[in-house]
This record gives structure tokens, sequence and C-alpha cells, in this order.
């Protein structure tokens, strides 16, 4: 029995650092893929109105997903699971960490219903922004591409931030059954 406590804050710790790096990859390979497709877009001769587009959707983007959506929302959210996750580690949470930390499974019905309808409206603006001709295309990725880049740095700061002080940045939100403890404050 001794030996099996002492694997659990290791597997918690590897399942840890699994969720978050898993994501941190896939958020970089998407802002690296796109990329491509604003660097693209900066051969081209811009009229008034993909300026004018351009610099409105990056900071609709930046203000929006970066901000709002990825630094305030998301990615505390995924600390803090992540942060579970170390300390109630499950075979199967761990080799589905990066799903686990996002909130697609043990998580409460909301977020689960955020995160299956977000995962679905991206893939609906992939394959309509995929339809546009450049450098329409890569003016709208260069919003996406601010965007993410965001989420990865806040990422990486708010993870870092929440291992120094040994505490994660909100409530774990995972469904009461399954919670062996919440943040007490």
């Amino acid at each position: 029995m001794h030996s099996e406590t002492s694997k659990k804050p290791v597997v918690g710790k590897l399942a840890m650092l699994w969720g978050l790096g898993g994501l941190a990859v896939v958020l970089s390979d998407a802002s690296l893929r796109l990329s491509r497709h604003l660097i693209d877009a900066w051969s081209y001769d811009w009229s008034i109105a993909q300026w004018t587009l351009f610099i409105v959707n990056t900071a609709f983007m930046a203000y929006s997903e970066g901000y709002r959506g990825f630094q305030k929302s998301f990615v505390p959210r995924v600390v803090a699971r992540a942060f579970y996750l170390r300390d109630n580690p499950t075979a199967f949470r761990a080799l589905l960490a990066p799903l686990f930390v996002v909130g697609y499974f043990a998580a409460p019905k909301r977020t689960r219903m955020v995160v299956f309808i977000g995962t679905a409206l991206i893939v609906i603006a992939v394959i309509l922004i995929r339809q546009l001709p450049q450098p329409w295309r890569g003016i709208i990725d260069a919003g996406v591409v601010l965007g993410l880049s965001w989420g990865v740095i806040s990422l990486a700061l708010i993870s870092l931030s929440a291992l120094r002080s040994g505490k994660p940045p909100m409530p774990h939100q995972v469904p009461d059954g399954d919670a062996k403890e919440q943040i007490n404050e």
C-alpha cells in the first residue's frame, strides 16, 4: 500500500504537466499554422477596408479572446483543474489530462456545455474562414493568432504563478460528488 501512496504524487505531477503542456502545444501549433496565412496576407496590397478590418479585428480578438477569454476565464479554470488533477490523479484522467483540464469530462454540466459548444463554434469558424480568399483570410487569422498567443502566454504565466504560490487561481470546478476538496477561502 505504501508504494501506491508514494506513486500518487509523481503520477499527479506528471498528469498536471501533461495536461498543461499538452494544451500549450495544441494552442501553439494552431497559432503557428495560422500565422502562415497572416504572413502570406502581407504580400498583398491592402485596401482601406482591409486595414480597417485588420485593426478592428486584432483589437477585438486581443480583448475578447486573449484577455477576457483566455486570461480571465479559460486559463484560470484550466490551471485550477490541473491542480485538482495533480492532487487527485486517476489513470483515466492522467491519460487524458489535456481533455480533463479543459473540462471535456468530470466537470460541472455548465462547464462541459461551454467547452463542447465552444469547440463546435471553433470548428464552424475554421471551416468558414478557410473559404475566404487572401488577404481576407490572413487578416482574420491575425486576430486569432494574437488571441491564441495571448492564451499560451497566459497559460504559462498563470501556471507559474499558481505553482509558486501553491494555490490554484480559482475553485477546481469538478462535480460536487467528485471533489475531495474545493478551495476554502
